[in-house]
């Protein structure tokens, strides 16, 4: 008993101490975010300063609300990002800040995609034309941060970095081997012969359709890279073509031998350069500010007559219900768009898209929303690094399309796929199921029995008829034949430099095209921007936050190890709905 008593106190201790400390973290939390609240707005721009471009970090569509980012109170948000709008507005800004003499940019590991990457070095090349200087230097120049820093005026890396120029790769991964040692197989249903989103469930290669369409795309892309590269720093394509397929380019020296950098200097030095440039005393620091703290421009143009155009951001994954800033909810993004279709300020509309796709049936409420909001007023779509399969079902209602080169895009199709567990349940875990029915179909989509032939036929069924009403709603939406729609789609992926020639995209150009356009069209002189959907409150987040933090820690103390393993089950599982418009993969091009 006395040993009983001994167990049931230090229990209590341990819960009013846990109480206290969980009590002191919030106090801590809330006091971090009053006072980073209270000097979100105090940045002070040096004269003869330069910004300080870094981009180590992930780069959303725009800066997410997050209240623990300059927390890190027990590792709680202690990655900080920042948005592409913001990133464009703050070199925008710099533009014509007098403050701001030049821009370093500096090395980074950019995870963003090909077509972000292109918005900035857009951006960077607009920047130029106010006759500042961009000076680029790293230890280590993957090919994006290249593309990104050959339109500086020098670029330099480190005596003894690295420097990578070998071409692009896109991987894709396969789980059937996998799936078939654990005793799944993977019940697939689709239209489109390009359409291998359900590849890697069924197949231990690439079908030679994929392929194909692979092939095609990532060629695109990096026909791109080379043309942009040849115009900035001078030399010829084919010429960059073959530096990047015989790897002559190992060492920084071959780097600056062939003209792709103009100098190997160490930091100290390349600091003492820029000095020399800003006229500063050597023994002097350089005024520098980072692009994260640059502050927030002034994003009116003009607001004299009160007239809006509203930015609706849609990105991610989609499906129904609400979404958060790395999702796409049917019922947030329609609610976003009429909104704007009833505000009479609102003059015209930008659907910002940057999404793979995913649940058809959020894919068509929201294209709905697209075609009502069509009716009242402009409605111009600008597509991100992909807006594919879903993602350009809810596009192909706009009055125009715009995409960067390197935007993924197209995808046209739609397909299933139903898990049979048969073997892992019965064979391997001894599990058995027996049951009553009243008709023959209703356990359809039972997970623990193949699909009967019957079955199958009724599902491809639905299928079909959820790739005649995409197919459609393209043709209604591009002023052409469904037959041709048809003929360009099954699956098929493009690039935007490809779905320009198709008819799938109007016009190649960034988000301040798409802007530019709308006010057209619109035929507005002044204006003001305003985004949506509105992003939630500092609290909300906070408690998303940390809902989300805990969960995570509790699976992982749990699990240990095997939270991996956890993790790629239901990322597998997740993949195994129906129906489904989404891309085949997410393309990472290397």
């Amino acid at each position: 008993m006395k040993q009983f008593f001994k167990f049931v106190l230090a229990t209590i201790v341990g819960i009013i101490v846990s109480t206290v400390i969980i009590v002191i973290i919030f106090v801590a939390i809330i006091g971090g975010i009053v006072a980073s609240a209270g000097s979100d707005n105090a940045v002070n721009v040096e004269s003869n300063s330069i910004l300080h471009i870094d981009l180590k970090y992930a780069i959303p569509e725009r800066t997410a609300k997050n209240p623990l980012a300059d927390l890190g109170i027990l590792g709680f948000g202690s990655e900080k990002s920042i948005g592409l709008k913001e990133i464009l507005t703050n070199i925008k800004k710099a533009k014509t800040d007098d403050n701001i003499k030049g821009i370093f940019l500096d090395e980074s590991y950019m995870a963003a995609g090909q077509a972000t990457t292109e918005e900035i070095r857009n951006a960077l090349l607009d920047f130029k034309k106010s006759k500042k200087f961009i000076v680029a230097y790293g230890e280590v120049f993957t090919q994006r941060f290249y593309y990104l820093a050959s339109v500086a005026d020098k670029v330099y890396i480190n005596p003894k970095g690295y420097f990578e120029f070998n071409g692009f790769e896109s991987k894709v991964t396969f789980f059937k081997g996998a799936l078939d040692k654990l005793g799944i197989e993977a019940q697939v249903i689709k239209v489109g012969t390009y359409k291998s989103a359900v590849e890697p469930m069924i197949l231990t290669k690439m079908s030679d359709a994929n392929r194909l369409q692979v092939t095609s795309y990532l060629g695109s892309m990096y026909d791109h890279f080379l043309t942009s590269i040849s115009k900035s720093r001078g030399i010829n394509k084919d010429t960059l073509f073959n530096y990047a397929n015989q790897m002559v380019i190992q060492q920084p020296e071959d780097a600056l031998k062939y003209k792709l950098v103009d100098g190997l200097k160490y930091k100290d030095e390349l600091l003492a350069e820029l000095k020399t440039h800003l006229g500063v005393d050597q023994k002097k620091n350089i005024n520098s500010i980072d692009l994260i703290d640059y502050g927030k421009a002034d994003e009116t143009a003009a607001d004299a007559s009160g007239n809006r155009i509203a930015v609706i951001y849609a990105s991610g994954e989609i499906a129904s219900g609400e979404g958060d800033d790395n999702s796409i909810g049917s019922e947030t993004i329609s609610k976003a768009l009429r909104k704007v279709r009833t505000d009479s300020k609102v003059k015209a509309v930008v659907l910002r898209v940057n999404s793979p796709g995913g649940s058809s049936l959020a894919s068509d409420v929201i294209w709905r929303e697209v075609a009502l909001t069509k009716k009242v007023k402009p409605i111009i779509v600008s597509m991100g690094d992909v807006a594919a399969s879903g993602g350009y079902y809810i596009a192909c209602a706009a009055d125009s399309i715009i995409a960067q080169p390197n935007t993924i895009t197209g995808s046209i199709g739609i397909f299933a796929i139903l898990p049979n567990l048969q073997k892992l349940l019965t064979d391997k875990l001894g599990i058995t199921f027996d049951g009553v029915k009243t008709g023959q179909f209703a356990d359809l989509g039972d997970s623990s029995r193949p699909l009967t032939p019957a079955e199958r036929a009724i599902l491809q069924n639905m299928i079909n008829h959820g790739y005649d009403d995409f197919t459609k709603a393209v043709a209604t939406g591009r002023h052409k034949s469904q037959q041709y729609i048809d003929s360009i789609g099954q699956g098929r992926v493009w690039t935007g430099a490809q779905a320009l020639k198709i008819g799938l995209v109007d016009r190649l150009g960034n988000i301040n095209d798409a802007v530019k356009s709308a006010a057209k069209m619109a035929k507005l002189k002044d204006y003001k921007l305003v985004t949506y959907p509105e992003q939630k409150s500092v609290l909300s987040k906070l408690g998303e936050s940390l809902s989300a933090e805990i969960k995570t820690r509790i699976l992982q103390s749990e699990l240990g190890e095997d939270y991996k393993v956890y993790e790629q089950i239901k990322n597998i599982k997740s993949k195994m709905r129906l129906p489904m418009a989404r891309m085949e993969y997410d393309v990472v091009v290397e």
